[in-house]
């Protein structure tokens, strides 16, 4: 199963979504788990090179042919980090996609760059929004809310803002956050039922 992370805007929380997705299906057994770093940067590699992840593989794929090689190399589950703004990278990964995160934040900008992620997915590709440093409480929160439900697409999830989104490799992985990115995490195997 791949499990790709995506929103074409940047600073969204993506490579905190995917390591910790990456760290609950370890810590539910699954093996092997590849996480799969498709971002120039290598922020997923810096990670988990600084606080390796037990039962975590990490593999670095920043062109379309070293992505797909490792989308399909594995018989485990396989958790995808993209980068921002490489469309064409994003839609090879949605070709092979099992399933589709979309990190965003509460209110601001995030709905447009949601949206034509959105719609880049195949229909048959499973598909939930996450909201990151979610704010509890706030008008954002709940405005964000209720338009990912009029717009009926799914909210695989609310990460509360303590959980440190974008805390990078000098941070551990909260308990908190486990918690919730497994909840993420079953959304996703289950194809958003």
């Amino acid at each position: 199963m791949n499990i790709v992370v995506s929103n074409l805007k940047g600073g969204v929380g993506k490579t905190t979504t995917a390591v910790y997705l990456a760290a609950a299906a370890a810590a539910r057994g699954h093996d092997p788990v590849v996480l799969v770093d498709a971002d120039r940067q290598a922020s997923a590699a810096e990670w988990l090179e600084e606080r390796p992840i037990d039962g975590v593989e990490i593999v670095e794929a920043p062109s379309e042919r070293t992505l797909a090689r490792a989308m399909k190399s594995h018989d485990g589950v396989g958790i995808v980090d993209t980068p921002p703004g490489d469309e064409r990278l994003v839609v090879s990964t949605f070709g092979v996609a099992d399933a589709v995160v979309i990190p965003t934040r509460a209110g601001g900008v995030e709905f447009s760059r949601v949206a034509y992620t959105l719609d880049m997915i195949p229909s048959k590709t499973a598909r939930g929004v996450v909201i990151v440093s979610a704010r509890f409480g706030t008008n954002d929160l709940e405005e964000t809310i209720a338009w990912w439900r009029a717009e009926k697409v799914p909210i695989w999830g609310v990460i509360p803002e303590r959980v440190a989104i974008a805390a990078g490799p000098e941070a551990r992985l909260y308990r908190e956050g486990l918690d919730e990115y497994d909840k993420v995490l079953r959304a996703a195997m289950r194809g958003g039922r």
